[in-house]
């Protein structure tokens, strides 16, 4: 998968043991020092994750920066709203990341279908707890995600993690 590309018709086996590789720390630096930790996904690539999936509802939005016509703001809350159908996460990177995994896979539980955008941080106690052991699939995106409004690409890698089963 790259950055700006993404093929649905490459479908890696679902994760279990995280690759022997170093991963990123930076990434909750540098979204700190930036003072952001909603950055929106870019729309090229949504639209060809979105031509796979057929997403219902973006979960974690806000009107400036939804991609479905049915999106939960940091209002709204969207941490404490029911997610039916098939839903697109991108939440905030940083802290708290594990409360909207935790939130996907309950979700998935229910008869959702979650797929969120993270960093491919596989080092990480949240990514052990909640995409080894509960993600139906992972994706790693290959090449740096340029974010809207971002300078440069992410310093890191990025991953779509699927929760449920449901897609085209």
């Amino acid at each position: 998968l790259r950055g700006d590309l993404w093929n649905p018709e490459h479908r890696p086996p679902v994760v279990r043991t995280p690759p022997a590789v170093p991963t990123h720390s930076g990434a909750g630096r540098w979204f700190q020092a930036s003072g952001k930790t909603d950055w929106e996904t870019p729309k090229a690539f949504f639209d060809q994750v979105n031509e796979h999936f057929c997403f219902e509802t973006d979960v974690c939005a806000s009107a400036q920066n939804t991609k479905c016509p049915k999106f939960f703001s940091r209002e709204a809350d969207g941490l404490k709203q029911t997610w039916r159908g098939v839903c697109w996460c991108n939440p905030p990177y940083g802290r708290g990341i594990d409360l909207w995994l935790h939130k996907a896979w309950q979700s998935a539980k229910n008869g959702a279908t979650v797929v969120c955008l993270v960093p491919a941080n596989t080092g990480t106690g949240w990514w052990h707890e909640h995409v080894v052991a509960r993600a139906t699939q992972v994706f790693f995106v290959r090449g740096k995600i340029k974010f809207v409004g971002a300078t440069q690409g992410a310093p890191f890698d990025s991953a779509l993690v699927v929760f449920g089963e449901k897609c085209k």
